[in-house]
């Protein structure tokens, strides 16, 4: 007797802790508010509608070089990327590999560069000046709505995939000699 008086207590304990939870019958079920940190946020992908009204940018890069008197090099270049695109103006001698570097800002479709070199001016020889578009990803909000969050908006014979996975990226490069001794290439170089 003692177990079924055991047993019956338990089935009324538990009958009286479900009725004390359910509340009642017609009340819809509440659902707890997640978290703001679990919820879905927003993507900054553009949707189908947003990168079909924006048409593509075809890169053109041009850039001039002037040595100054301290045998230091400058560079100035014309672009149709929008203004406060940020790009790297790279300067590299051929033979040697070294390379001098600095940021530039685009403003009304120029940009400039320099003084490159050592405090002792640039030895005579071949150079490669590189202009490179940074990413997207860097670049101001303004910037990004013209070329896309992953410069999907550019186009042209400069335009390539970046190394890094981080999208699209512009890169222009040519060939200069400095001083007058000129070294047998097949290639095309301006002489300065």
């Amino acid at each position: 007797m003692y177990k079924l008086q055991a047993g019956m207590g338990l089935v009324l304990a538990a009958s009286l802790l479900i009725a004390g939870c359910g509340g009642e019958e017609n009340e819809p079920l509440r659902e707890r508010p997640e978290p703001a940190s679990s919820r879905a946020q927003p993507v900054d992908a553009p949707t189908d509608a947003e990168q079909a009204s924006v048409a593509p940018l075809e890169v053109t890069i041009s850039t001039s070089v002037s040595l100054r008197t301290d045998r230091r090099l400058m560079v100035e270049g014309e672009t149709n990327l929008p203004d406060q695109a940020q790009v790297q103006v790279i300067v590299e001698r051929e033979v040697s590999r070294v390379r001098w570097h600095t940021r530039a800002n685009v403003n009304d479709g120029r940009f400039s560069a320099g003084p490159f070199g050592s405090g002792s001016g640039l030895p005579d020889g071949t150079y490669i000046v590189r202009v490179q578009l940074s990413e997207a990803s860097v670049q101001p909000e303004i910037v990004q709505e013209r070329i896309g969050r992953r410069g999907e908006h550019l186009a042209g014979e400069l335009v390539s995939q970046s190394r890094h996975g981080l999208g699209q990226m512009a890169t222009y490069s040519r060939r200069f000699l400095v001083g007058d001794e000129p070294r047998r290439t097949r290639d095309q170089v301006e002489i300065h």
